[in-house]
């Protein structure tokens, strides 16, 4: 597989961001420790025509914006305990909508927004915006992608595809709320992962999809991740179309591992097992995936 754009710069950034709280920039967010506390940090941007389609409501964006960052930390089993927001400047009627959709945000997930900054830009650019969410974990040190260990089990919460047919229904025109709430106004599992953070081995969201994510895990914890694909709970939409959901991304689920004789205290499915490291960090249905399978979304 070679290497996007988006991964070189990130080895580029390890070289700056030696602090072991960065967690060498393999992890959903960073720890701060602090003499009287520890913090979990994590900061995340949206791009119009990248992670929205372009007319969507603007109050369906803030309102994800939020939900995405909140995600990272639940992947770290923390808290949230205020938000920062990074904001262009849109027309009137934009602006309105995002503040509307942002107050809906810190109102169903009880995190306060505590400031940011705004910038304006030509009338042709592509908007962008971005949060920063701060979290206290549950347990110290959180969770990280790199407590994975052979001998575990792989576990997933929810369904995944919910996002992309949420998405190709928006993209279609379709005004059913129900169908594309997945991918307007994702839910992070705030309840789980606090749930989780001190059973758990290694613990992430799912926002770039299953199967590069679970790559992620195994390359970060030195091991071999292997999936049973027929028994990855996906969306009845996407039922005929297995690889796709395991791949899309957007679903903002947990993934993570338990010792082999656990169950996770709250509603999940188990989908496959750790191993010793192999040649391959991902097997899927016991190979690895052909060498130009798409295993998730990658910023180029």
């Amino acid at each position: 597989m070679s290497e996007s754009g988006e991964e070189r710069f990130i080895a580029a950034l390890r070289a700056i961001a030696t602090s072991p709280g960065a967690r060498g920039l393999a992890d959903d967010a960073a720890e701060l420790r602090l003499s009287s506390a520890t913090l979990v940090v994590t900061h995340d941007m949206m791009v119009e025509g990248v992670h929205w389609l372009p007319g969507q409501d603007a109050a369906d964006i803030a309102f994800k914006l939020v939900a995405v960052n909140l995600s990272d930390l639940a992947a770290k089993g923390a808290a949230p305990l205020a938000l920062i927001l990074g904001y262009m400047l849109g027309d009137a009627d934009w602006d309105a909508r995002f503040a509307q959709g942002l107050a809906e945000a810190v109102d169903t997930f009880g995190v306060p927004l505590l400031g940011g900054d705004t910038v304006s830009s030509p009338q042709d650019s592509a908007r962008s915006v971005g949060l920063t969410a701060i979290g206290r974990p549950a347990v110290i040190p959180a969770p990280s992608r790199t407590d994975a260990r052979a001998g575990q089990a792989l576990w997933v919460t929810g369904e995944l595809g919910g996002a992309l047919a949420g998405f190709e229904a928006l993209q279609a025109g379709s005004a059913d709320e129900a169908l594309t709430r997945r991918f307007r106004r994702p839910l992070p599992r705030m309840d789980e992962g606090q749930a989780l953070a001190p059973l758990a081995g290694a613990t992430m969201d799912v926002s770039d999809g299953l199967l590069l994510d679970a790559s992620r895990m195994a390359e970060a914890s030195g091991t071999t991740i292997a999936i049973d694909s027929t028994a990855v709970p996906v969306c009845d939409a996407l039922a005929d179309r297995r690889l796709e959901a395991m791949s899309w991304g957007d679903d903002y689920e947990l993934l993570f591992t338990l010792r082999e004789e656990r169950e996770p205290p709250f509603a999940a499915t188990r989908i496959g097992r750790v191993l010793p490291r192999g040649d391959h960090p991902l097997l899927l249905d016991g190979s690895p995936p052909p060498p130009q399978t798409r295993l998730g979304y990658r910023h180029d």
